[in-house]
């Protein structure tokens, strides 16, 4: 199953009426694509930690704050690993079934 029909298939699940399933479809997708590249967009890429992005400025406050490095499972080696390696499948079927939860949530507010 590819991530776009994962998306769709979750947003036919949170809603009941076709025309309900835009904004968690919506909402799924701005999900999918941040998990995929927002550390990428941050700095932090497959060659490693870009300098002088933000990325470079949380490695260097995580450092300052740890006495000279960088905690092992903390959100900077995390992000390092995700940005170096990917995310498995169910992080994006994770992230998409979030997104479609909040949109169909945020859409739900209107009623």
């Amino acid at each position: 199953m590819s991530k776009v029909s994962a998306i769709i298939f979750i947003c036919l699940i949170a809603s009941i009426q076709p025309a309900q399933a835009v904004l968690p479809l919506i909402a799924a997708a701005l999900a999918v694509a941040g998990v995929g590249f927002g550390p990428a967009a941050i700095g932090f890429t497959t060659a490693g930690i870009t300098a002088g992005s933000t990325a470079a400025a949380m490695m260097s406050a995580s450092a300052i704050a740890s006495g000279g490095g960088v905690v092992a499972g903390g959100v900077v080696a995390t992000l390092q690993s995700v940005g170096a390696a990917g995310v498995s499948y169910g992080t994006y079927m994770a992230a998409a079934g979030a997104g479609a939860a909040a949109g169909r949530y945020i859409e739900g507010e209107d009623e």
